[in-house]
C-alpha cells in the first residue's frame, strides 16, 4: 500500500505555491489527485479585475505538481535511497478548454508515457467537479536526486 502522506511531505513546494490537496491513487503507470482553488489565492487579486479566473500557468503548475512531481517522487522512491527526488520541468504543451474559478475543485489524471534515464513524460488532464475536461497536455521533466543532509 502506498503512503500518500509520505509523497506529499517530499514535495518541494509550500503554500502559497503548493497546488496539491489529496492523492487519490498512484501506481507505476500514473497518478490521480485533487486541488481546490481557494477564494483567497494570491493570483486572483489581479487576474481578472472584478471577475477572477485561474491563470493558465497556475493550472499547468497544478497539473505538473500532481501529474509529474508526485509521480516522479513515487517512481524514484521505488529505488532504495534516502535521497530526495526533485523535478525540473523540461517542457509542457497544454490545451485549455474551460475556465477555473475561485472555489472550484479540480481532479488531475496523469498517465506515464515513459520514465527513462531520469526523464519522466506524462499525458495529463484536468477535470472539474462535473467531470468536464478543463485542459489536457503533455508534461515532461527530469528527476534529479538531491542528497539528504545527514548530521
Amino acid at each position: 500500500m502506498t503512503n500518500y502522506k509520505n509523497i506529499l511531505e517530499k514535495l518541494p513546494y509550500t503554500k502559497p505555491f503548493l497546488f496539491v490537496d489529496q492523492l487519490l491513487s498512484i501506481s507505476e503507470n500514473g497518478v490521480e489527485g485533487t486541488y481546490r482553488f481557494k477564494e483567497d489565492e494570491y493570483f486572483y487579486e489581479g487576474h481578472f479585475k472584478n471577475r477572477p479566473v485561474t491563470p493558465g500557468v497556475i493550472l499547468t503548475e497544478c497539473m505538473a505538481q500532481i501529474g509529474l512531481v508526485c509521480l516522479g517522487i513515487f517512481l524514484s522512491s521505488e529505488k532504495d535511497t534516502e535521497d530526495k527526488p526533485q523535478i525540473a520541468l523540461v517542457s509542457s504543451q497544454v490545451d485549455f478548454l474551460l475556465p477555473v474559478y475561485p472555489g472550484d475543485t479540480v481532479k488531475i489524471i496523469s498517465e506515464k508515457e515513459y520514465f527513462r534515464f531520469g526523464k519522466l513524460k506524462c499525458k495529463v488532464k484536468m477535470l472539474n467537479a462535473s467531470d468536464e475536461l478543463i485542459c489536457r497536455g503533455i508534461i515532461s521533466g527530469m528527476v534529479v536526486l538531491e542528497a539528504s543532509s545527514k548530521k
